[in-house]
């Protein structure tokens, strides 16, 4: 693809992210203001998700390994890479909050609707990453799941090599005795790399849903932190091998 077909692809990538958003944001509206019916709000980002990649002429391939059960909750801990993951984790199954940077709250409407469906971080202030994590904790108390981001945001200066971990959702799956499920996204980082420059390459996605993490085969929660880096790391060292060290 030359680089003007890419320029112009990717801003209609851009314009269909934000008409699809314009087309249901009075979805998520009702389901906003309709006491008990957030959930329903969040199964639409399900919808809106396998929408999108269809407009965009993006294939996802979707690798489930181990069994999810209906109904349970887990802790879903992807790589961050590329600004194309949160939507792709909208392909996540059940009824699941996100975590994100406080920042999004700044965003016209959509901030507005991330922060009634899901819940926002400013890990620059103590007070709200422990509002987060009680926040999360109630979540999961209510039998819904998480879907987390542990670097913290798009560090990493060598994908598809991840920087080290944040330790608070780890501490919340040993505390709650939750499982954790591993996902990579494991070319993102080719499609939409994060250069500043909003070029995206029409490469087939991958998302993979690993085995299931049981807080109880870990004596600690450093040690289920290294265990879910070290699964996804290792997809993403076996998905891109020319870039491996």
């Amino acid at each position: 693809m030359s680089r003007v077909l890419a320029r112009i692809y990717s801003i209609y990538v851009a314009v269909a992210f934000l008409l699809t958003f314009l087309v249901i944001f009075p979805l998520f509206l009702t389901c906003i203001w309709v006491p008990g019916w957030k959930k329903y709000g969040r199964k639409i980002n399900q919808y809106w998700a396998k929408i999108y990649f269809l407009l965009i002429f993006l294939p996802v391939k979707i690798e489930i390994q181990g069994k999810i059960e209906k109904g349970k909750s887990y802790i879903f801990m992807a790589n961050h890479f590329s600004y194309l993951d949160v939507a792709m984790m909208g392909f996540i199954p059940g009824d699941v909050l996100f975590i994100g940077k406080a920042s999004i709250r700044k965003a016209p409407l959509f901030g507005y609707y991330f922060k009634n469906l899901h819940i926002a971080v400013d890990r620059d202030r103590l007070k709200s990453r422990a509002e987060t994590m009680r926040r999360a904790s109630d979540a999961i108390d209510q039998g819904s799941g998480i879907v987390l981001f542990p670097e913290g945001g798009i560090y990493t200066k060598h994908p598809p090599k991840m920087v080290a971990f944040k330790n608070g959702a780890f501490r919340l799956s040993m505390e709650k005795q939750i499982p954790v499920i591993p996902v990579t996204l494991s070319f993102n980082h080719l499609i939409l790399p994060e250069d500043g420059k909003f070029l995206l390459r029409r490469i087939p996605a991958k998302m993979v849903l690993h085995h299931a993490l049981y807080p109880k085969d870990f004596e600690t929660d450093e040690k289920l932190k290294e265990a879910c880096f070290m699964t996804i790391q290792n997809q993403l060292d076996q998905d891109n091998p020319v870039n491996k060290a």
